[in-house]
């Protein structure tokens, strides 16, 4: 198979993905049409677009590991996601810390700012333990599979314990 065969076979799977994340989407929104949808249009349209990242998340699963299907070979590839990864993991870990520092802090400082970024980022490591354990499957070789699952723990670990500590007096 050819190279832009294949990049057009993972581009029409990301295309159905997005198709199927806007319908489901559309359905939602289609399902949820009350009177507070009006009244708080702002946070349903986070939760709106929250769902369409997710839906979105775990459609495009199939045309991702297709795509590092074709990058098996490139050795080079997966030794930078290895460390694009570790990044990531170590900026959500952060990002639990400094949620877990902040409580307490003036409403106007820096810290609620951080806080506030910082618990977006929570809010996305569902996706990147997704995205993380297709990587470490689809591994060629040992060390970039291995950091890519610790990566995957870590991004599940700091989800848990984020959500654990909602539950909290």
């Amino acid at each position: 198979m050819r190279g832009p065969v294949k990049i057009g076979l993972v581009g029409v799977g990301y295309i159905g993905a997005f198709a199927i994340a806007l319908a489901v989407r559309t359905a939602y929104i289609a399902a949820t049409s009350e009177p507070d949808r009006q009244n708080y249009a702002a946070m349903y349209d986070f939760g709106d677009d929250l769902l369409f990242l997710g839906v979105f998340g775990v459609a495009s699963v199939v045309p991702s590991a297709t795509a590092l299907f074709f990058l098996r070979p490139y050795r080079r590839f997966w030794r930078v996601l290895s460390v694009i990864a570790v990044i990531a993991a170590t900026t959500a870990i952060a990002a639990l810390l400094d949620l877990r520092s902040w409580r307490g802090a003036d409403a106007r400082s820096i810290a609620t700012a951080w806080a506030a970024l910082a618990s977006l980022r929570i809010l996305i490591t569902p996706l990147f333990a997704l995205g993380f354990f297709v990587c470490g499957v689809m591994a060629p070789t040992l060390t970039p599979r291995l950091v890519l699952l610790i990566a995957t723990a870590v991004e599940a670990t700091v989800f848990v314990l984020w959500f654990g500590s909602l539950h909290r007096p």
